[in-house]
């Protein structure tokens, strides 16, 4: 092997090896003699345990946000959403190992190690979205962080449980958890289903007969797509109506402050003239 050829191939077993007994159950000994080298080899790329896990955890922190990034350059907020949350679940299924290394020194809610740290980062992304839309909404952009650590830890937590579970699949899990987030308890649609849109990220499947086969695949992805631009402007509209609904809504409570306000200015002139007039009497009775 070269060197670059050796570097991967040690971090290749060292990954597996911390997946499987974490940080302080793997050892030096154990990384060269599954490679089936000397210790010092180990040494030479990395100078101990402790430089190939840190390269381990690096490039699995870097995979996940690469692919939460994407997912959230998204257009609309409920495609953003849905597409994060395939995201992780995408990662967890693709990288397992991965991701037992980054939450097995750290619970999401702990606060500390990794994985809080890497959520912590994501959630600073989700922030601006969430900024963004309650600006939109007219409600108070303060409130994004706390609303940002709520949505991610969610997504985060039942991550974990899934990684062990495996049921049901990925984009069944997404669609319930969007589902929440995106509904809340007292909207709950009880058949909830990742959208078309979202569903554009899947990759299609290879051809397996030749140029008709890719033809007819073609075919289908260009009427799937035709599809999912379609659903994408209805939930658009639909978004905008809302947010209509929403301002004219509040453009008529307002309405209703100011009269109740008007109401009550009126009823305090009077009465202030009922007390004038009545000081005014109590005055011409003393004098006679």
């Amino acid at each position: 092997m070269s060197g670059s050829e050796r570097r991967e191939q040690l971090i290749r077993i060292s990954r597996a090896l911390f997946a499987e007994k974490g940080f302080d159950g793997t050892s030096i000994e154990e990384i060269a003699a599954t490679a089936q080298v000397s210790k010092p080899v180990v040494y030479e790329h990395f100078g101990g345990k402790e430089g190939v896990y840190a390269v381990v955890v690096d490039r699995e922190m870097q995979k996940l946000l690469t692919m939460i990034t994407e997912a959230l350059a998204a257009s609309h907020s409920l495609i953003k959403l849905e597409r994060a949350a395939l995201a992780l679940l995408q990662y967890i299924e693709e990288s397992s190992e991965g991701f037992r290394i980054l939450v097995r020194d750290s619970h999401a809610a702990s606060g500390t190690g990794t994985f809080a740290s890497l959520i912590s980062e994501i959630a600073s992304q989700v922030e601006d979205v969430l900024a963004d839309e309650f600006a939109a909404r007219g409600y108070e952009p303060t409130l994004a962080p706390m609303y940002a650590q709520m949505l991610v830890g969610m997504v985060a937590l039942t991550g974990q449980w899934w990684l062990d579970v495996r049921k049901p699949g990925r984009e069944e899990v997404a669609a319930h958890l969007v589902n929440l987030a995106w509904n809340g308890l007292t909207g709950l649609n009880p058949s909830p289903a990742i959208s078309l849109t979202t569903r554009e990220l899947t990759p299609p499947a290879k051809p397996r007969t030749g140029d008709k086969g890719l033809r007819e695949l073609e075919k289908a992805r260009e009427k799937e797509l035709k599809e999912a631009e379609k659903l994408r402007q209805r939930e658009l509209k639909e978004a905008e109506k809302a947010r209509v609904r929403e301002l004219k809504e509040r453009e008529r409570l307002l309405k209703e402050v100011e009269k109740a306000r008007e109401r009550e200015e009126k009823i305090r002139q009077r009465e202030a003239r009922l007390a004038e007039r009545a000081a005014r009497l109590g005055q011409v009775d003393h004098q006679e």
